[in-house]
């Protein structure tokens, strides 16, 4: 067995709308494909001893022990490694559970093998563990699977977001408020294009940088604090051992030594009561920092107040990690106890953190005289560590409903004079009961970036729901912090309708961002080159934070590859589905097409609308399912289809007596005739007729985008190289005319010549090429329909041959002329260059010179170079046509 090829898809795609999060494997079977399990000896048995949880899969069965049934009966070894890695997962605290086996149609023994993931490092991790889990069962060799879980946990631990920020995006999530993640850390986008807000750990956008950089000056807070009768320990800050000598004189001990600038507890040393202590503390401190704050240690109970938008939440009592002991066992053993609580575990993945041993406890085993041996008195609590932090094995007891009101409002005033809207407030005092100016309490710090941990999960009493005030305070009631999304797919017109949508947005007064195949475009600015119809473009559009209107060209390509780079949009157009790029991604048949493009109309919320073309079975056919709105387009105003929907009070465009005109019930607005469209060419390009329709309609869609908006749109929409880049773009030179165009399948390339041949030229010549990585019969089905409609054909080759020879993709493209016209006229030139370089040195008088763009900026330059050259050098004779 082998694995060909590993994807992580991270949006809506081919095999799950509502799990954008999955892997996808595929995966050669090899000899392994005529050994189903129930003929490798001893496999179920080994499969079971390693992972009995396995147990509870249902598989097809529907009952536990369902996928053991399917074991005993005989299975393929892809559908094991799919419930292995799901399993695996699982035991490494990442509950997982769809999971998916399919043959890819190649040949036998190739699979994808598709499972679910919560944290994608983890889950590409999983995919070839569980590779070789299977490969050591069929072996029959032993298999280490607690290092392959624990490197799991491991894995979540430095990817995922921290339980801080996780519980605000999971808050902001049940509000169908988008995320991106914007790097590997905690820094997140909430919301899209001009509507987004941010946060970083539990700081907001909305936070401001003064408050945060008073919170992380520690004497500047205390000075703050004091000149606003806040009750704080007495201190000082120090940089040397002769001003400690002097804090001691003055404050005496206990004392507390800490960074000026810490977080987190880091460098922090509480109680100390001897020079020795003191004087190894301060060296603690300082390697955080030069400045040290030296204060009185205020005796009682850590409690940290939480304040959002200068409101007071919630409070909690937080405990170090601490033992007690029984008289019996040693301090070691009674770690080990604690920690088999099932409410604790690794890193952040339950209630409680597992306490381990490190210097800092160490340290304190010391200063008491002890050891991990020692064996401590019966009820004697021993702590383990210096700070009530979670992280290190400390808990946490909700004590929000005993807050005194004179606590309350002062932890509210005291988040008004740092200034910041998420406050955490560290006070050591007795109890909250009663007020802290009065029971000899103290503020000791206040936080920016405090830690919800101990809010949401409480080792005692009840749970606090932190991050629902911080989305509060970021997007009120009824903001959703999204933008309007238009996602446009489809085989051919994606590019063009994607394009006029924006242009008819920019005409409503919109700050459009745009992807297509030749860029993406932030308010009519390339922003970046080339094929931009993937994931990574559309989220670069999301991100801008000046776009208030997306509309995305979303291919086949990119859905294969990762998905779909949102979970929802309002308005989804499919434009058509026609053979193209078959036989890639698994993708073997215009129905299986059909399915990748219903990807992006699955998406549509409930109030949008799905823009379908009811001219094409297949994209028809999608709005069976739907659970959104339904528009249809008709190049046919009389098709029954249309005639069926509108009169049942439905949405259409068709084109009409001449007409684009939209039919809303059985009414219809005439929005403008063709032949004033420039678009269509006095209406000869018939295909852009067809493009304008559900463009048209999309935007109509919009209630602030007007019917005037739309038409003004129509007519200032002038193709050019500059405004449809590749998209039937001429350029007249003083003997000739070239046209380009991005025609690069069959069904692009037929559309393509019906247009030219209703133009008047003498003399018609194609210069075709095809792409290597499409099937034998559509490279020559390339060269039968130019060999319908060219008087000359010049055979040129991409610069990218995609997996095949120059000379398999010139045969297969002259065997289609020859089926149609074997006398035709054909010659061969190595490149797109080279060939315009010819068409420029021997011109046919008259002619039309219609060219296949491969690279379209390439060759738009090249054209633009020879356009400048003949200004320079004047024209070449030209040939009789």
């Amino acid at each position: 067995m082998k694995i060909l090829e590993i994807k992580i898809l991270r949006g809506p795609n081919y095999w799950s709308v509502r799990r954008p999060k999955l892997i996808q494997m595929r995966i050669d079977l090899e000899e392994m494909e005529q050994q189903p399990t129930n003929k490798i000896p001893g496999f179920r048995e080994r499969l079971e001893a390693l992972l009995p949880t396995l147990y509870e899969h249902r598989c097809s069965e529907g009952v536990p022990g369902g996928f053991f049934s399917r074991v005993d009966e005989g299975t393929w070894m892809g559908h094991v490694i799919e419930h292995i890695a799901l399993e695996i997962q699982s035991l490494a605290g990442m509950n997982c559970g769809f999971g998916r086996t399919r043959s890819t149609g190649e040949k036998e023994g190739i699979y994808h093998v598709v499972f679910d993931y919560m944290e994608e490092d983890a889950g590409y991790y999983a995919a070839k563990a569980a590779f070789r889990i299977a490969e050591a069962l069929i072996a029959g060799e032993a298999y280490d699977l607690e290092a392959d879980i624990q490197e799991m946990r491991e894995i979540r631990e430095d990817t995922r977001l921290g339980p801080s920020t996780g519980c605000i995006v999971e808050e902001a999530a049940k509000r169908g408020i988008p995320y991106i993640r914007l790097n590997k850390q905690s820094l997140v986008q909430l919301g899209y294009g001009v509507n987004q807000k941010r946060i970083r750990a539990t700081i907001a956008s909305t936070t401001g940088n003064i408050a945060v950089d008073i919170a992380c000056d520690k004497e500047e807070t205390k000075s703050l604090l004091e000149a606003a009768e806040i009750p704080v320990p007495r201190g000082t800050v120090i940089r040397t051992e002769a001003g400690l000598q002097e804090a001691v004189e003055k404050y005496g001990y206990p004392l507390v030594i800490k960074p000026i600038d810490g977080n987190h507890g880091k460098g922090n040393t509480t109680n100390i009561t001897t020079w020795e202590q003191a004087t190894k503390a301060l060296e603690a401190a300082k390697q955080y920092g030069r400045s040290v704050i030296v204060e009185k240690f205020i005796t009682g109970y850590d409690f940290r107040c939480l304040v959002i938008n200068y409101k007071f939440v919630c409070a909690a009592l937080r405990t170090p990690a601490a033992v007690t002991g029984d008289g019996e066992h040693t301090i070691q053993w009674l770690i080990d106890e604690t920690n088999k609580d099932p409410r604790r575990g690794f890193g952040h993945e339950k209630v409680l953190t597992q306490i381990t041993i490190d210097q800092f406890t160490q340290k304190m085993l010391d200063e008491k005289n002890y050891t991990l041996d020692t064996v401590p008195a019966k009820d004697e609590l021993v702590l383990l560590k210096p700070t009530a932090n979670l992280s290190t094995g400390g808990t946490s007891t909700d004590v929000t409903d005993e807050v005194h009101p004179a606590n309350i409002f002062m932890c509210e005033r005291i988040a008004k004079i740092i200034g910041l809207d998420i406050c955490g407030i560290d006070i050591m005092a007795k109890d909250l009961r009663t007020p802290v100016a009065e029971n000899g309490g103290a503020i000791l710090e206040v936080n920016a970036a405090p830690g919800f941990r101990m809010h949401i999960e409480p080792a005692v009493g009840l749970p606090r729901n932190v991050a629902e005030p911080v989305v509060d305070m970021l997007f009120p009631r009824g903001s959703a912090g999204r933008i309007p999304i238009i996602a446009v797919t489809g085989t051919n017109g994606k590019t063009t309708t994607t394009r006029l949508i924006a242009h008819i947005a920019k005409s409503a007064n919109k700050k459009v961002g745009y992807t297509t195949s030749d860029g993406v475009y932030i308010q009519n600015q390339l922003m970046m080159k080339g094929d931009c119809t993937g994931p990574v473009s559309s989220t670069f559009v999301l991100k801008d934070p000046t776009v208030d209107f997306a509309v995305l060209e979303c291919a086949r390509g990119g859905l294969l590859k990762s998905g779909l780079a949102f979970q929802n949009c309002d308005v989804a157009v499919v434009t058509n589905v026609a053979a193209d790029h078959m036989g890639l991604g698994g993708i073997n048949t215009l129905e299986q097409m059909a399915k990748v493009k219903a990807v992006v109309p699955e998406t549509v919320f409930p109030h949008g609308y799905a823009v379908l073309n009811a001219d094409d079975d297949l994209v028809y056919a999608m709005k069976e399912g739907l659970k959104c709105n339904i528009a249809l387009f008709s190049m046919d105003e009389n098709n029954p289809r249309i005639k069926k929907h509108c009169a049942k009070g439905g949405l259409a465009t068709v084109f009409e007596n001449g007409y684009i005109t939209i039919m809303k019930g059985t009414w219809k607005i005439r929005v403008l005739p063709v032949k004033d469209i420039p678009l269509t060419y006095e209406g000869k390009a018939v295909h852009n007729i067809a493009n304008c329709l559900p463009a048209v309609l999309s935007s109509y869609l919009y209630r602030d985008i007007t019917i005037e908006d739309i038409r003004s749109a129509l007519i200032s929409f002038i193709p050019s190289s500059t405004l449809t880049p590749g998209r039937l773009n001429f350029f007249h030179f003083k003997n000739y005319t070239i046209l380009a165009d991005f025609a690069h399948n069959p069904h692009g390339l037929k559309l393509l010549c019906e247009f030219v041949n209703k133009l008047d030229y003498p003399h018609y010549v194609g210069v075709i090429s095809g792409t290597g990585d499409r099937r034998d019969e559509d490279i020559r089905e390339l060269g039968e329909i130019s060999a319908q409609y060219f008087n000359e054909i010049i055979i040129r080759c991409d610069k990218n041959l995609r997996g095949r020879t120059a000379d398999e993709i010139i045969g297969l493209l002259k065997e289609g002329i020859e089926k149609v016209n074997p006398n035709l006229p054909v010659i061969t030139i190595a490149n797109e260059n080279e060939a315009l370089e010819y068409i420029y040195a021997n011109p046919k008088q008259g002619a039309l010179y219609t060219i296949m763009c491969d690279v379209v900026a390439g060759a738009l330059d090249k054209i633009k170079q020879l356009k400048d050259r003949e200004e320079q050098e004047g024209p070449i004779v030209a040939q009789p046509a």
